[in-house]
């Protein structure tokens, strides 16, 4: 049996990875901001979601299919956007796109990836994909080059305008390996020159406000997704900005240390603005029964970031596309055992939070 057939979870690749990684890589993928409370709240927040199961309902087929911005995917998981993941492998971001394509989910191409987007189109032509934007001091925006390749929405992401205290880095500041000295889709062109992670300070526009959600949507016509989104205050004011989806993330606990878990308050954004736009959520998704459970309590969608990076790490394509075959078939599987036939019969009732935590 070959070693990657003895990984069935995502934490087995978890595992893995930050065996077979180089410590400036493993630093960089598995670090949060200071102490790292919230990277590890993230995760531990669904294990204080339980799951009420319903008995003698017909399960012989289950639809994982929902409707996304307009159009069908077959599952509602998809790859939040990651950077630099030719650092994990040098399939890097056309092996993830090829992975999140074989299950028929999304795939969102960070602006720091290392694969440009004619090079994704070409390599998982089938997939839905989606391109980050940061707001720059100069707004150049690539959304030509990114439609003419396929890409099919913008997701602007608001909560890193400035880099996080992720103290690893500090210690021991990332380094690119020789094959790596370009960002393609980086905007200005200076951000391609030289990779420095602790540059990218300086290319953020450190004072942009929700203007810059107008701005974007009055050059485009394309959806607009805005990630970053921690409270309801803040996703009464995208509503109002005329978003077409929110989507709930503490970049993975990166930024802002004792932020709150992404699927805590996630119920309240649910209650304030669903069927006002589509909400996703990413935050410490590592097995199926977390996705049943970020479904449950009203996400449309749900991505997750470090687990496709394990997967490169271990195995390229092979390994990616595993892991999301994983977590893809652990959602099945949870809503076979649940009573559950089709994801759009997921409520609240569903689940239970923990006593003595009250999110729901």
């Amino acid at each position: 049996m070959k070693k990657i057939d003895r990984l069935v979870c995502v934490e087995d690749f978890a595992q893995e990875a930050k065996q077979v990684l180089a410590k400036n890589a493993k630093d960089y993928f598995t670090s949060g901001a200071d102490d790292e409370i919230t990277v590890v709240q993230n995760t531990e927040a669904f294990s204080r979601l339980l799951i009420r199961p319903r008995v003698l309902r017909d399960v012989s087929v289950r639809n994982l299919s929902t409707m996304i911005l307009g159009k069908s995917v077959k599952v509602p998981l998809g790859v939040s956007p990651s950077a630099f993941q030719g650092l994990a492998h040098s399939d890097g971001e056309c092996g993830s796109a090829k992975a999140v394509e074989a299950i028929g989910g999304i795939f969102i191409l960070s602006v720091f990836a290392t694969k440009s987007y004619e090079e994704i189109a070409a390599a998982a032509p089938n997939v839905r994909r989606w391109f980050q934007f940061y707001m720059h001091k100069d707004r150049q925006v690539k959304e030509k080059a990114a439609q003419k390749a396929g890409f099919e929405a913008i997701v602007l992401t608001l909560d890193a305008q400035s880099v996080g205290n992720r103290r690893s880095s500090r210690r021991d500041p990332l380094e690119f390996p020789s094959h790596l000295k370009s960002l393609p889709n980086a905007t200005p062109d200076a951000a391609q020159k030289e990779l420095k992670i602790f540059e990218l300070h300086d290319i953020m526009d450190h004072g942009v406000t929700w203007e810059a959600v107008s701005w974007l949507k009055s050059i485009s016509n394309l959806p607009l997704v805005v990630k970053g989104i921690q409270t309801v205050e803040d996703a009464i004011i995208a509503v109002s900005h005329g978003v077409d989806a929110i989507f709930v993330s503490n970049h993975g606990g990166r930024q802002v240390d004792t932020a709150v878990p992404t699927c805590d308050i996630l119920p309240e954004i649910v209650r304030t603005v669903k069927g006002k736009c589509e909400i996703y959520v990413d935050g410490g998704v590592r097995r199926g029964t977390d996705i049943f459970k970020a479904l449950a309590l009203g996400a449309n969608m749900v991505f997750v970031g470090r687990p496709i990076v394990y997967g490169l790490a271990v195995g390229g394509t092979v390994g990616a596309t595993k892991v999301m075959h994983i977590l893809r078939d652990e959602l099945d599987l949870t809503m076979a055992l649940s009573g559950v036939s089709n994801v759009s019969e997921l409520t609240p009732s569903y689940v239970n939070r923990v006593p003595g935590h009250s999110h729901l």
